[in-house]
């Protein structure tokens, strides 16, 4: 299937603002152009309320962003916990809104967007520790926050799910127990030279010398490391059920692929879905690219219907 028709106009107004050499934007710049892209989410769905509570981090307080559904009764809920994309290095709790708001209102679950410190101010791996510290707080507190700790999602898009799969893989042993991963189009190999990152290395909405750029921003790392690469762990047993949602025309597409394998291989029950038209980010572009907003909603059904099990 060709890329879908609105993505690659967008993609193609794109290209005519695109910087002459994105791997030299100064950081404030790349994250404008961030909030850029992202603010085509638009609008998101309706929602019961949204509060912002402050809980504490390793390096000074965090701020996580719950999301509450309406018309889901008053018993506990599942919690999806969310760690925004951007590189590592870009995006907030207001940059994912849109997306948040989708999250909660189609899985008809609590979703807790957890914020955390950004590179170059703050390098690895402190966004790693602010996300750990984040799930831990969140599951210590279920009874109080309404949420049923049987069923915590951790969850993630981009670098945000690079950041959600180490969560998933250190609380294996660490806790708190985690009963799904949602991961949406995750960095998992930083050192990876597969097909997808050479034939959409421009243009897709992930260029893969702003990549680069990103991992010198995230500090002096090994892409080798598991905790920078998480594909690369040596043992994926135990890992909790896992949906992984990559997109036909993202550079990301092959390691993603390649993650679902190693996770069956290693028994985990995996369920991974390529979206067909689809480029990277396509889960942002729901105010533009019916299709995008379609293949979140069914995202979001395969979510809820896990939970429901």
């Amino acid at each position: 299937m060709p890329l879908d028709p609105h993505a690659k106009r967008l993609l193609d107004m794109l290209a005519l603002a695109r910087p002459a050499d994105p791997a030299q934007m100064a950081i404030e710049e790349r994250r404008e152009s961030f909030r850029k892209l992202m603010a085509l989410s638009r609008g998101g769905a309706d929602v019961a309320s949204v509060e912002d509570r402050t809980i504490p981090g390793p390096g000074g307080p965090l701020t996580v962003r719950f999301y509450r559904p309406e018309g889901e009764g008053d018993g506990p809920l599942p919690v999806v916990i969310f760690f925004h994309g951007g590189g590592l290095v870009a995006g907030d709790l207001d940059t994912h809104d849109a997306l948040c708001r989708i999250l909660c209102h189609g899985i008809g679950a609590i979703v807790a967007a957890a914020d955390y410190r950004l590179a170059p101010e703050h390098p690895f791996p402190a966004a790693i520790e602010d996300s750990i510290a984040a799930t831990a707080w969140i599951a210590e507190n279920a009874a109080g926050l309404g949420i049923d700790p049987e069923r915590i999602v951790v969850a993630g898009d981009s670098g945000g799910g690079t950041l959600a799969t180490i969560v998933c893989q250190k609380a294996r042993e660490a806790g708190p127990r985690i009963a799904l991963q949602l991961l949406l189009c995750p960095v998992l190999d930083l050192g990876a030279e597969t097909a997808s990152r050479q034939e959409f290395a421009t243009g897709y909405l992930l260029d893969r010398a702003l990549m680069a750029r990103d991992l010198e921003h995230y500090g002096p790392v090994d892409p080798r490391d598991p905790l920078v690469s998480p594909l690369r762990a040596d043992d994926l047993a135990g890992m909790p059920r896992t949906l992984i949602h990559s997109a036909a025309f993202d550079p990301l597409r092959d390691e993603d692929a390649a993650y679902a394998r190693r996770l069956e291989e290693a028994g985990v029950a995996v369920s991974h879905t390529c979206h067909a038209g689809m480029p990277h980010h396509f889960y942002g572009l729901t105010g533009i690219v019916p299709a995008a907003r379609e293949s979140l909603d069914a995202i979001c059904r395969e979510a809820r219907a896990v939970l429901a099990r």
